[in-house]
């Protein structure tokens, strides 16, 4: 007996309805980063290895898939390479190729080689899948999609505020309300290490904020203190254990508590700008607020931090983010190109809306009217009949047998299709064609000359 076969761990496959889901989110996205002025670009699956080595950290690189080069890469390899057993100094004799990791780098790359084809500012959008050698668990997978979107080029706060606007503007087309999108300020956090003199530690100090509300204010003085932060500088930080009350207020306890930092109080000001302009312009459905704790990849992000995070009773935690970058495009040689970007996380919003009931019945259906089979003079007629309904935008289908009229519905229905279609021999007789609702059970008889009137029916 032949062995069952499987799929590698943190991939998926996906039924017709889950595809029709994802497209839908997909759709919707797109919808608005078109909108928005966002063009779209694509890149290969995968680069050359070098192009993504050293972008992500050392943990990062143990999570890049690498791709074997051709042929007998083995024979390429020295003797003492190959006999010390070490995978970092293998690796680079036998692939030069892998795949990408995440859009953010190839895009980077697609910058700096495009340059002159490109006019600055560069808004554009990417939605392709990425892999990750990471440990699957729910909401997180080895193969999944991004759909990222990113200005460079343009150092004004306005992007900013144009990317609070797009996340409002996809969540409420999604009808997903209660969403909380968190804006924090690189330059915060490295003025808040500057004033408690923690300056030299500022990583450190920000992942271990950054579990505030993991671990609590006890746990995150305890890992402060592991990793060399005095109880002195962790007293001056005390007040941000407890920072709250309105975005406003918030501001003032910052500009105050900065007030001897430059970079502290320069990313107040950029902070204030953001959510004053906001505030001016509304939002639909997300709410805005500061979160002094976020810290999203400090290392990469030079000015605002931003995260979305699922509504409350939906506990799945992020599920968009991005940030500025002031020289991403210098990693690749070219330097001083500013860039700003946001990606949403598909997956988790996937599993949002499913866990919610978001999705309308209607998204998956694949044929909105099915004809049944009575016999071959029948089934010709409805040929007719859908060729006529497909030329209108109608999804349209004839079962492929004279099968069973039970079996023939019974398909109807697991297919979810509303109306189904009979044309028998009294049908043929008279010149017409029966049009049964699924949903309430109801029949109506058209004139097969006047199939208009059944198509301004199913447009409503």
């Amino acid at each position: 007996m032949a062995q069952k076969p499987s799929i590698p761990k943190g991939t998926r496959d996906f039924s017709p309805t889950e595809v029709a889901r994802r497209n839908y989110i997909f759709d919707t996205v797109k919808k608005h980063f078109r909108t928005f002025g966002f063009q779209p670009i694509e890149t290969p699956s995968f680069e050359n290895s070098d192009t993504l080595l050293g972008k992500y950290g050392e943990e990062g690189d143990r999570l890049i898939f690498k791709i074997l080069n051709s042929g007998d890469f083995i024979s390429k390899v020295d003797d003492v390479t190959y006999s010390s057993k070490k995978s970092s100094s293998l690796a680079s004799k036998i692939s030069d190729k892998a795949l990408r990791y995440d859009l953010t780098v190839p895009f980077a790359r697609y910058v700096v080689m495009h340059q002159n084809d490109i006019s600055f500012p560069f808004k554009r959008y990417q939605i392709q899948p990425v892999w990750r050698a990471d440990r699957p668990q729910k909401g997180r997978f080895r193969e999944f999609y991004q759909c990222d979107a990113d200005v460079v080029g343009a150092k004004s706060l306005l992007q900013e505020v144009e990317f609070v606007q797009l996340y409002d503007a996809v969540f409420t087309d999604l009808k997903l309300t209660g969403i909380q999108i968190k804006l924090n300020n690189r330059k915060i956090l490295a003025g808040i290490a500057e004033v408690i003199g923690a300056k030299n530690n500022l990583v450190n100090f920000t992942v271990a904020l950054d579990k505030l509300d993991k671990i609590g204010e006890e746990g995150v003085k305890k890992e402060m203190l592991a990793k060399g932060i005095s109880e002195e500088a962790i007293a001056k930080a005390a007040p941000l254990f407890s920072l709250s009350g309105s975005n406003t207020e918030q501001l003032v306890a910052l500009k105050k508590l900065l007030q001897s930092s430059e970079e502290g109080r320069k990313g107040v000001e950029e902070l204030g700008f953001i959510i004053n302009t906001i505030e001016e312009l509304g939002l639909q459905s997300a709410h805005l607020s500061i979160d002094v704790t976020l810290a999203r990849g400090l290392n990469y992000y030079t000015g605002a931090i931003f995260e979305v995070t699922a509504p409350a009773e939906v506990q799945l935690g992020s599920i968009g983010g991005g940030g500025r970058y002031d020289d991403l495009t210098g990693i690749f040689g070219l330097k001083d190109v500013s860039g700003v970007g946001i990606s949403f996380g598909l997956d988790r919003i996937y599993l949002v809306l499913e866990e919610l009931g978001l999705f309308s019945n209607t998204i998956d259906q694949s044929i909105e009217v099915l004809c049944v089979n009575f016999g071959e003079r029948e089934a010709l007629a409805a040929l007719k009949l859908i060729t006529q309904l497909r030329k209108a935008g109608v999804k349209a289908d004839l079962y492929p047998s004279s099968a069973k009229m039970q079996k023939q519905m019974k398909y109807a229905h697991n297919r979810n299709v509303p109306y189904v279609i009979l044309i028998g021999e009294q049908e043929l007789a008279d010149n017409s064609f029966v049009v049964k609702d699924m949903d309430k059970g109801e029949q109506k008889t058209y004139n097969i000359e006047n199939i208009d009137a059944f198509i301004e029916a199913l447009a409503g």
